[in-house]
């Protein structure tokens, strides 16, 4: 889990509809991402559900995204963040994520892109703008866009609806263009977040590990 993503991730939770349950996938906390990557505080007093293909911190059932064990139309909002380059068969993946929504239900998706190879325990793919297009295709309307160099972006974030009209869309343009402006411009940040972002999971154990810094 990313700082950026975090904020990425309230961003829609203060501007879009909430509809319950939430399920995230990919919910497991790694080694020394405990209690920074939870984001149930970020939808309090909400029915939310860790899931992961693993046991662990975070996780509160296992299911597999290939297949989710879930009634068709049962889930309110799914929250896939960097974890889809992970996933085997993301397209398929996100073909089970639009059955199991409900229909004024949302996808919220990240990946990375310029981003070094991190085993969570697999890493497959980097996905561009385009690419999670794709993958939003089944939607009746979709958000994507990225923070970084526009050729070759650190992140890149979409929004799949399964309505094709959803209130808070405005507010949530008007927070995301500070989101983006933000997190496109890593020389106003300091070295802390700049490793935040860019650094792969591994490389922060080591670094918290050794140098006993908080990152």
């Amino acid at each position: 889990m990313r700082e950026s993503i975090k904020r990425f991730v309230k961003i829609c939770a203060e501007t879009l509809p909430i509809s319950e349950p939430i399920y995230e996938f990919g919910s497991l906390q790694v080694l020394e991402q405990e209690g920074f990557a939870d984001l149930r505080p970020i939808f309090q007093g909400k029915k939310y559900v860790g899931a992961d293909m693993r046991k662990g911190i975070g996780v509160d059932v296992i299911l597999n995204l290939h297949s989710i064990d879930l009634p068709t139309e049962s889930v309110g909002i799914v929250l896939i963040l960097d974890t889809l380059e992970h996933v085997e068969f993301p397209i398929k993946a996100m073909e089970e994520v639009h059955r199991i929504l409900k229909p004024n239900g949302f996808a919220v998706i990240s990946s990375v892109m310029n981003f070094p190879i991190h085993d969570h325990p697999s890493d497959y793919w980097r996905f561009t703008p385009e690419g999670f297009k794709s993958l939003l295709k089944p939607f009746d309307f979709s958000f994507v866009d990225f923070a970084g160099d526009e050729n070759f972006p650190h992140t890149v974030v979409g929004i799949g609806f399964k309505s094709p009209s959803l209130g808070g869309f405005d507010k949530f343009k008007e927070k995301f263009k500070l989101w983006k402006e933000e997190w496109s411009n890593p020389s106003k940040k300091s070295w802390k977040v700049l490793v935040r972002i860019f650094a792969p999971p591994i490389l922060l154990d080591f670094c918290r590990k050794v140098r006993k810094i908080k990152l």
